[in-house]
Protein backbone atom coordinates (compact mmCIF):
# COMPACT_ATOMS: atom_id res chain seq x y z
CA UNK A 1 0.00 0.00 0.00
CA UNK A 2 1.38 3.39 -1.01
CA UNK A 3 1.36 6.26 1.44
CA UNK A 4 2.52 9.85 1.17
CA UNK A 5 3.38 11.55 4.45
CA UNK A 6 4.15 15.25 4.71
CA UNK A 7 5.89 17.05 7.53
CA UNK A 8 7.32 20.45 8.31
CA UNK A 9 4.26 22.65 8.46
CA UNK A 10 4.37 25.22 11.22
CA UNK A 11 3.64 28.77 12.31
CA UNK A 12 6.27 31.25 11.14
CA UNK A 13 6.59 35.02 11.00
CA UNK A 14 6.38 36.85 7.72
CA UNK A 15 9.75 36.85 6.01
CA UNK A 16 10.70 33.57 7.63
CA UNK A 17 11.41 30.17 6.13
CA UNK A 18 10.07 26.66 6.36
CA UNK A 19 10.98 23.40 4.72
CA UNK A 20 8.33 20.83 3.95
CA UNK A 21 9.14 17.18 3.38
CA UNK A 22 7.18 14.36 1.80
CA UNK A 23 8.03 10.69 1.77
CA UNK A 24 6.30 8.16 -0.45
CA UNK A 25 6.41 4.67 1.01
CA UNK A 26 5.24 1.28 -0.14
CA UNK A 27 6.00 -0.96 -3.05
CA UNK A 28 7.00 1.72 -5.56
CA UNK A 29 8.64 1.06 -8.91
CA UNK A 30 8.66 4.60 -10.24
CA UNK A 31 7.11 8.02 -9.79
CA UNK A 32 6.88 10.36 -12.77
CA UNK A 33 6.10 13.63 -11.01
CA UNK A 34 6.28 14.66 -7.36
CA UNK A 35 5.01 18.01 -6.31
CA UNK A 36 3.33 20.32 -3.89
CA UNK A 37 -0.10 21.88 -4.00
CA UNK A 38 -1.82 24.13 -1.53
CA UNK A 39 -5.30 25.17 -0.60
CA UNK A 40 -6.02 28.33 1.31
CA UNK A 41 -9.33 28.79 3.14
CA UNK A 42 -12.09 29.53 0.65
CA UNK A 43 -9.80 29.15 -2.35
CA UNK A 44 -9.17 26.53 -4.99
CA UNK A 45 -6.33 24.07 -4.94
CA UNK A 46 -3.21 25.67 -6.40
CA UNK A 47 -0.08 24.09 -7.85
CA UNK A 48 2.95 25.33 -5.93
CA UNK A 49 5.83 23.39 -7.45
CA UNK A 50 6.45 20.07 -9.12
CA UNK A 51 9.39 18.03 -10.28
CA UNK A 52 9.22 15.49 -13.06
CA UNK A 53 11.56 12.63 -13.76
CA UNK A 54 12.73 14.41 -16.96
CA UNK A 55 14.00 16.25 -14.80
CA UNK A 56 11.93 19.38 -15.08
CA UNK A 57 10.71 21.68 -12.36
CA UNK A 58 7.69 23.96 -12.55
CA UNK A 59 6.65 26.67 -10.10
CA UNK A 60 3.46 28.57 -9.56
CA UNK A 61 3.78 32.25 -10.39
CA UNK A 62 3.14 33.33 -6.81
CA UNK A 63 6.10 31.40 -5.41
CA UNK A 64 8.74 31.82 -8.12
CA UNK A 65 12.00 33.07 -6.68
CA UNK A 66 10.95 32.26 -3.11
CA UNK A 67 10.30 28.50 -3.07
CA UNK A 68 12.59 25.70 -4.22
CA UNK A 69 11.59 22.11 -4.82
CA UNK A 70 14.05 19.27 -4.57
CA UNK A 71 13.58 15.58 -5.13
CA UNK A 72 15.45 12.42 -4.24
CA UNK A 73 14.30 9.69 -6.59
CA UNK A 74 16.18 6.97 -4.75
CA UNK A 75 14.37 7.78 -1.53
CA UNK A 76 11.02 8.77 -3.09
CA UNK A 77 11.11 12.06 -1.25
CA UNK A 78 10.37 15.61 -2.24
CA UNK A 79 11.08 18.74 -0.26
CA UNK A 80 9.89 22.29 -0.55
CA UNK A 81 12.12 25.05 0.77
CA UNK A 82 9.98 28.10 1.38
CA UNK A 83 11.70 31.44 1.94
CA UNK A 84 10.40 34.97 2.36
CA UNK A 85 7.05 33.64 3.50
CA UNK A 86 4.06 35.94 3.28
CA UNK A 87 0.62 35.84 4.91
CA UNK A 88 -0.80 34.93 1.50
CA UNK A 89 1.17 31.67 1.69
CA UNK A 90 -1.10 30.48 4.50
CA UNK A 91 -2.63 27.19 3.38
CA UNK A 92 -2.70 23.46 3.80
CA UNK A 93 0.11 22.08 1.67
CA UNK A 94 -0.37 18.71 0.00
CA UNK A 95 2.19 16.43 -1.54
CA UNK A 96 1.21 14.66 -4.75
CA UNK A 97 2.81 11.78 -6.57
CA UNK A 98 1.70 11.53 -10.18
CA UNK A 99 1.84 8.43 -12.33
CA UNK A 100 3.17 6.29 -9.49
CA UNK A 101 3.69 2.68 -10.53
CA UNK A 102 3.78 -0.26 -8.17
CA UNK A 103 4.47 -2.74 -10.94
CA UNK A 104 6.45 -2.53 -14.17
CA UNK A 105 4.28 -2.28 -17.25
CA UNK A 106 1.13 -1.16 -15.44
CA UNK A 107 -0.65 2.17 -15.55
CA UNK A 108 0.38 4.63 -12.89
CA UNK A 109 -1.89 6.17 -10.28
CA UNK A 110 -1.89 9.54 -8.57
CA UNK A 111 -1.56 9.69 -4.79
CA UNK A 112 -1.99 12.53 -2.29
CA UNK A 113 -0.70 13.10 1.19
CA UNK A 114 -2.89 14.17 4.07
CA UNK A 115 -1.62 17.75 4.10
CA UNK A 116 0.39 19.91 6.44
CA UNK A 117 -0.63 23.35 7.68
CA UNK A 118 1.53 26.40 7.03
CA UNK A 119 0.62 29.57 8.88
CA UNK A 120 2.39 32.90 8.46
CA UNK A 121 1.89 35.68 10.98
CA UNK A 122 2.16 39.27 9.84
Amino acid sequence: QVQLVESGGDLVQAGGSLRLSCVASGSIVSINVMGWYRQAPGKQLEMVAKSSSAPLTTYGDSVKGRFTISRDNAKNTVKLQMNSLKPEDIAVYYCKAEDLKVQVGTRGTDYWGQGTQVTVSS
